[in-house]
């Protein structure tokens, strides 16, 4: 493989490298998502409301936990709302605070993904061994932990 090294330094060119994976990664699930009217920070989403299912999430810890930041995460949950994948409430005791919590309907909706998802990601990274992959995962886990909340569960 030819390397480029038109890079002000390693760490650009290191960053600018995950910039690229990551959109030609990306390029495979924004496709798959697409035929299902989703979009991968909405399938993130459902993912974790089903993984606390049946309690709901407050909106904020919500946020808190998805892969990248949603600067919007009302209108995201409104749309899931409307499509009836998820559902809301307020608790009497505390108005402020919004739960969310996914439907049998957002539940069906990930079953039909998994399997095309797997697939998905074997497409985009089946042709890493096992450790690589793993040596992948740490490396990424090294590079964001400085960068991540104290109380994140990405740590």
């Amino acid at each position: 493989m030819k390397r480029n090294r038109h890079f002000d330094s390693l760490e650009q060119e290191a960053f600018l490298g995950l910039w690229r994976t990551y959109d030609r990664l990306r390029a495979l699930e924004d496709q798959l998502f697409a035929g299902y009217d989703l979009t991968p920070q909405q399938y993130n989403a459902l993912r974790l409301l089903r993984r606390d299912h049946p309690q709901p999430l407050r909106t904020l810890d919500l946020a808190a936990r998805l892969v990248s930041r949603a600067p919007d995460i009302t209108r995201m949950l409104d749309k899931l709302e409307q499509r009836r994948l998820i559902v809301r409430d307020r608790p009497a005791d505390n108005r402020r605070v919004v739960r969310v919590g996914i439907t049998e309907t957002g539940i069906e909706l990930l079953e039909k993904l998994r399997e095309p998802l797997r697939e998905c990601h074997e497409r985009q990274l089946g042709h890493l061994a096992r450790k690589e992959l793993k040596a992948l995962v740490e490396l990424l886990q090294a590079a964001r932990l400085p960068h991540e909340d104290v109380d994140s569960t990405w740590c």
